[in-house]
C-alpha cells in the first residue's frame, strides 16, 4: 500500500500556469512597438523607404508577439491553427502577387 502512495506524485502532472509577468512584458513590448511605428511616421524628415522598412519590421514583430503570448501559439496543441494561418498567408501572398502581375501586364 505504501508503494501506491509514492507513485501518485509521478502520475499526476500539473499544468504549469503562466504568471502575469510574461503577459505584462508582452503588453509593454506591444505598446513600445506601436509607439515606435507611430513616432516614425509622425517624426517626418525621414526617407519614405526607411519608414516603410521600420513599419513592416514593427508589424512583423507585433504579429509574433500577438501570436506567441496572446494567442498562445508557442504552446503545444496548436498545430492546426498554425497550419491554417500559414495557409492563409500563402493564399494572401499569392493573391497580392497575382494582382500585381495582372496590373502590370
Amino acid at each position: 500500500m505504501a508503494s501506491n502512495h509514492s507513485a501518485a506524485p509521478e502520475q499526476t502532472k500539473r499544468h504549469k500556469v503562466e504568471g502575469p509577468k510574461k503577459h505584462i512584458v508582452a503588453f509593454i513590448f506591444s505598446i513600445l512597438l506601436t509607439l515606435v511605428a507611430f513616432a516614425t511616421v509622425m517624426g517626418g524628415g525621414i526617407n519614405k523607404d526607411f519608414i516603410y522598412i521600420i513599419l513592416i519590421g514593427t508589424a512583423v514583430l507585433q504579429v509574433f508577439v500577438q501570436m506567441a503570448f496572446w494567442m498562445h501559439m508557442k504552446d503545444r496543441g496548436h498545430a492546426f491553427a498554425i497550419i491554417a494561418i500559414l495557409f492563409g498567408v500563402i493564399i494572401a501572398f499569392t493573391a497580392v502577387i497575382m494582382a500585381e502581375y495582372w496590373a502590370w501586364w
